[in-house]
Protein backbone atom coordinates (compact mmCIF):
# COMPACT_ATOMS: atom_id res chain seq x y z
CA UNK A 1 0.00 0.00 0.00
CA UNK A 2 1.27 3.50 -1.00
CA UNK A 3 2.20 5.50 1.74
CA UNK A 4 0.31 9.06 2.61
CA UNK A 5 3.60 10.75 2.48
CA UNK A 6 4.65 8.74 -1.08
CA UNK A 7 6.36 11.47 -3.20
CA UNK A 8 6.61 13.96 -1.10
CA UNK A 9 9.84 15.87 -0.70
CA UNK A 10 11.74 16.02 2.88
CA UNK A 11 14.96 18.50 3.02
CA UNK A 12 17.35 17.18 5.42
CA UNK A 13 20.33 19.57 6.91
CA UNK A 14 23.03 17.47 8.26
CA UNK A 15 21.85 14.43 5.78
CA UNK A 16 25.22 12.77 5.58
CA UNK A 17 26.14 11.40 8.63
CA UNK A 18 24.04 10.52 12.21
CA UNK A 19 20.31 11.54 12.82
CA UNK A 20 20.32 13.19 9.39
CA UNK A 21 21.65 9.99 7.39
CA UNK A 22 19.30 7.85 9.55
CA UNK A 23 16.07 10.34 9.20
CA UNK A 24 16.86 10.28 5.36
CA UNK A 25 17.13 6.90 4.65
CA UNK A 26 13.80 6.18 6.61
CA UNK A 27 12.00 8.65 4.87
CA UNK A 28 12.93 7.69 1.49
CA UNK A 29 11.70 3.91 2.76
CA UNK A 30 8.21 5.16 3.16
CA UNK A 31 8.36 6.82 -0.10
CA UNK A 32 9.81 10.03 0.48
CA UNK A 33 12.10 12.28 -2.09
CA UNK A 34 15.13 13.47 -0.08
CA UNK A 35 16.77 17.20 -0.39
CA UNK A 36 19.94 16.59 1.46
CA UNK A 37 22.26 19.12 2.87
CA UNK A 38 25.84 18.41 4.30
CA UNK A 39 29.25 19.81 4.30
CA UNK A 40 31.67 17.00 3.67
CA UNK A 41 35.36 16.70 2.59
CA UNK A 42 37.13 14.55 -0.01
CA UNK A 43 37.50 11.76 2.52
CA UNK A 44 34.12 11.44 3.30
CA UNK A 45 32.34 12.07 -0.17
CA UNK A 46 32.33 7.99 -0.97
CA UNK A 47 29.99 7.68 2.18
CA UNK A 48 27.89 10.59 0.97
CA UNK A 49 27.83 8.70 -2.58
CA UNK A 50 26.54 5.30 -0.32
CA UNK A 51 24.04 6.99 1.16
CA UNK A 52 22.71 8.65 -2.04
CA UNK A 53 22.53 5.15 -3.21
CA UNK A 54 20.87 3.90 -0.54
CA UNK A 55 18.03 6.75 -0.79
CA UNK A 56 17.49 6.31 -4.39
CA UNK A 57 17.35 2.02 -4.02
CA UNK A 58 13.63 2.65 -2.66
CA UNK A 59 13.16 4.03 -5.51
CA UNK A 60 13.00 8.16 -4.81
CA UNK A 61 15.00 10.94 -5.81
CA UNK A 62 17.73 12.70 -3.83
CA UNK A 63 19.12 15.67 -4.45
CA UNK A 64 22.25 16.49 -2.46
CA UNK A 65 24.12 19.69 -1.95
CA UNK A 66 27.43 19.78 -0.30
CA UNK A 67 27.40 23.55 1.03
CA UNK A 68 27.64 25.27 4.48
CA UNK A 69 23.88 24.97 5.39
CA UNK A 70 24.27 28.40 7.76
CA UNK A 71 25.67 30.18 4.47
CA UNK A 72 23.20 32.80 3.43
CA UNK A 73 23.59 32.96 -0.37
CA UNK A 74 24.15 28.96 -0.53
CA UNK A 75 20.65 28.45 1.21
CA UNK A 76 19.33 30.48 -1.35
CA UNK A 77 20.54 28.61 -4.19
CA UNK A 78 19.73 25.43 -2.95
CA UNK A 79 15.99 26.79 -2.65
CA UNK A 80 16.19 28.06 -5.98
CA UNK A 81 17.27 24.57 -7.28
CA UNK A 82 13.93 23.37 -5.03
CA UNK A 83 11.78 25.30 -6.63
CA UNK A 84 12.23 24.11 -9.86
CA UNK A 85 12.89 19.99 -8.78
CA UNK A 86 10.60 19.17 -5.96
CA UNK A 87 7.44 19.24 -7.50
CA UNK A 88 4.33 19.80 -4.46
CA UNK A 89 6.97 22.02 -2.51
CA UNK A 90 8.67 20.70 0.77
CA UNK A 91 6.47 18.73 3.46
CA UNK A 92 8.90 18.06 5.71
CA UNK A 93 12.19 19.63 7.23
CA UNK A 94 14.96 18.21 9.29
CA UNK A 95 17.12 20.39 11.05
CA UNK A 96 19.69 17.99 12.23
CA UNK A 97 23.29 20.44 12.19
CA UNK A 98 26.00 19.64 14.77
CA UNK A 99 28.68 21.76 14.19
CA UNK A 100 29.55 24.26 16.94
CA UNK A 101 32.82 25.05 19.29
CA UNK A 102 33.32 22.93 22.39
CA UNK A 103 35.30 25.22 24.73
CA UNK A 104 34.65 26.76 28.21
CA UNK A 105 33.43 29.53 28.96
CA UNK A 106 36.21 30.72 31.38
CA UNK A 107 39.89 30.03 31.80
CA UNK A 108 43.35 31.13 33.09
CA UNK A 109 44.34 31.82 29.35
CA UNK A 110 42.58 33.94 27.10
CA UNK A 111 42.96 31.65 24.30
CA UNK A 112 41.50 28.46 25.85
CA UNK A 113 37.95 29.96 26.20
CA UNK A 114 35.29 30.24 23.67
CA UNK A 115 35.12 33.85 21.90
CA UNK A 116 32.07 35.80 21.15
CA UNK A 117 33.07 34.70 17.23
CA UNK A 118 32.92 31.33 17.97
CA UNK A 119 30.07 31.57 20.53
CA UNK A 120 27.95 33.59 17.75
CA UNK A 121 28.64 30.87 15.20
CA UNK A 122 27.85 27.88 17.26
CA UNK A 123 24.58 29.40 18.02
CA UNK A 124 24.34 30.29 13.94
CA UNK A 125 24.52 27.19 13.25
CA UNK A 126 22.93 25.08 15.65
CA UNK A 127 20.04 27.63 16.54
CA UNK A 128 19.60 30.56 14.43
CA UNK A 129 19.54 28.79 11.12
CA UNK A 130 16.15 26.90 11.28
CA UNK A 131 15.06 30.39 11.41
CA UNK A 132 16.80 31.58 8.57
CA UNK A 133 15.75 28.32 6.41
CA UNK A 134 12.02 28.78 7.59
CA UNK A 135 12.14 32.01 6.47
CA UNK A 136 12.98 31.40 3.34
CA UNK A 137 11.46 28.10 2.21
CA UNK A 138 8.16 30.45 3.18
CA UNK A 139 9.12 32.94 1.31
CA UNK A 140 9.95 30.45 -2.01
CA UNK A 141 6.34 29.25 -1.03
CA UNK A 142 8.14 25.67 -0.61
CA UNK A 143 6.76 24.86 2.91
CA UNK A 144 3.13 24.53 2.49
CA UNK A 145 -0.03 23.96 4.23
CA UNK A 146 0.36 20.54 6.50
CA UNK A 147 4.09 21.02 6.28
CA UNK A 148 6.21 19.94 9.09
CA UNK A 149 9.33 21.25 10.79
CA UNK A 150 11.48 18.99 13.21
CA UNK A 151 14.67 20.32 14.90
CA UNK A 152 17.17 17.90 16.73
CA UNK A 153 17.47 18.86 20.33
CA UNK A 154 19.26 17.28 23.53
CA UNK A 155 19.20 17.02 27.20
CA UNK A 156 22.38 19.52 26.86
CA UNK A 157 18.82 22.18 26.11
CA UNK A 158 18.47 22.02 30.16
CA UNK A 159 21.77 20.11 31.80
CA UNK A 160 25.06 21.15 31.89
CA UNK A 161 28.56 19.50 30.81
CA UNK A 162 32.02 20.39 30.69
CA UNK A 163 32.81 22.36 27.38
CA UNK A 164 29.41 22.12 25.91
CA UNK A 165 28.03 25.58 27.07
CA UNK A 166 28.19 26.74 23.53
CA UNK A 167 25.93 23.93 22.19
CA UNK A 168 24.01 24.12 25.07
CA UNK A 169 22.85 27.59 25.13
CA UNK A 170 21.89 26.85 20.91
CA UNK A 171 19.90 23.90 21.93
CA UNK A 172 17.81 26.05 24.35
CA UNK A 173 17.77 28.37 21.86
CA UNK A 174 16.64 25.96 19.09
CA UNK A 175 13.77 24.41 21.56
CA UNK A 176 12.42 28.32 21.93
CA UNK A 177 12.37 29.06 18.22
CA UNK A 178 10.74 25.96 17.61
CA UNK A 179 8.03 27.15 20.66
CA UNK A 180 7.54 30.25 18.27
CA UNK A 181 7.40 29.33 14.92
CA UNK A 182 4.79 27.07 16.06
CA UNK A 183 2.81 29.63 17.54
CA UNK A 184 3.31 31.87 14.12
CA UNK A 185 2.88 28.93 11.47
CA UNK A 186 -0.53 27.61 13.60
CA UNK A 187 -2.42 29.34 11.66
CA UNK A 188 -1.15 28.16 8.16
CA UNK A 189 -1.39 24.46 9.14
CA UNK A 190 2.79 24.12 9.98
CA UNK A 191 3.90 21.55 13.09
CA UNK A 192 6.84 22.53 14.45
CA UNK A 193 8.51 20.21 17.49
CA UNK A 194 11.85 19.70 18.96
CA UNK A 195 12.75 16.21 19.08
CA UNK A 196 14.87 15.50 22.14
CA UNK A 197 17.03 12.56 21.35
CA UNK A 198 18.72 10.31 24.30
CA UNK A 199 22.32 9.95 24.48
CA UNK A 200 23.37 8.75 20.83
CA UNK A 201 26.88 6.98 19.60
CA UNK A 202 27.13 9.49 16.77
CA UNK A 203 30.38 11.17 14.81
CA UNK A 204 29.05 14.61 17.07
CA UNK A 205 28.97 12.98 20.30
CA UNK A 206 32.61 11.37 19.99
CA UNK A 207 33.44 14.79 19.67
CA UNK A 208 32.32 15.55 22.76
CA UNK A 209 35.41 15.72 25.66
CA UNK A 210 34.18 13.07 28.46
CA UNK A 211 31.69 11.13 25.95
CA UNK A 212 32.71 8.21 27.49
CA UNK A 213 31.51 8.72 30.71
CA UNK A 214 27.99 10.12 29.00
CA UNK A 215 28.09 6.77 27.30
CA UNK A 216 28.00 4.54 29.98
CA UNK A 217 26.21 7.20 32.10
CA UNK A 218 23.00 6.61 29.74
CA UNK A 219 23.49 2.82 29.72
CA UNK A 220 23.13 2.84 33.78
CA UNK A 221 20.07 5.06 34.09
CA UNK A 222 17.94 3.59 30.56
CA UNK A 223 15.01 1.85 31.11
CA UNK A 224 15.45 0.24 28.30
CA UNK A 225 19.83 -0.84 29.18
CA UNK A 226 20.97 0.54 25.96
CA UNK A 227 21.51 3.66 24.38
CA UNK A 228 19.09 5.35 21.64
CA UNK A 229 20.27 4.51 18.33
CA UNK A 230 19.66 6.93 14.90
CA UNK A 231 17.19 4.56 13.66
CA UNK A 232 15.37 5.04 16.68
CA UNK A 233 14.58 8.88 15.84
CA UNK A 234 14.25 8.07 12.41
CA UNK A 235 11.25 5.96 12.84
CA UNK A 236 9.67 8.61 15.06
CA UNK A 237 10.03 11.14 12.64
CA UNK A 238 8.80 8.55 9.83
CA UNK A 239 5.58 8.53 11.77
CA UNK A 240 4.70 12.09 12.23
CA UNK A 241 5.16 13.36 9.03
CA UNK A 242 1.61 11.41 8.47
CA UNK A 243 -1.62 13.78 8.20
CA UNK A 244 -2.58 12.45 11.36
CA UNK A 245 0.24 14.41 13.53
CA UNK A 246 -0.53 17.72 12.14
CA UNK A 247 -1.99 18.48 15.96
CA UNK A 248 0.96 17.63 17.33
CA UNK A 249 3.02 21.06 17.57
CA UNK A 250 5.15 23.50 20.32
CA UNK A 251 6.79 20.50 22.14
CA UNK A 252 9.91 18.97 22.58
CA UNK A 253 9.54 15.43 22.17
CA UNK A 254 11.67 13.08 23.87
CA UNK A 255 12.45 9.92 21.98
CA UNK A 256 14.87 7.95 24.25
CA UNK A 257 13.10 5.07 25.97
CA UNK A 258 12.28 6.69 28.89
CA UNK A 259 16.49 7.94 29.75
CA UNK A 260 15.23 11.51 30.61
CA UNK A 261 12.85 10.40 33.51
CA UNK A 262 15.55 8.69 35.19
CA UNK A 263 17.92 11.63 37.98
Amino acid sequence: MASSVNGKWALVLGASSGFGEAISLRLAEVGMNIAGVHLDRKGTQPHVEEVIKKIEGHGVKAKFFNVNAADKEKRKEILAELQKTADGGIHCLVHSLAFGTLKPFTSEEEKDHISPEQMEMTLNVMAHSLVYWTQDLLSTHLLKEGGRIYAMTSSGGTRVWPTYGAVSAAKAALESHCRQLALELGKKGIAVNAIRAGVTDTPALRKIPGNEIMIESALQRNPGGRLTTPRDVANIISLLVLPEAIWMTGNVLGVDGGEDIIG
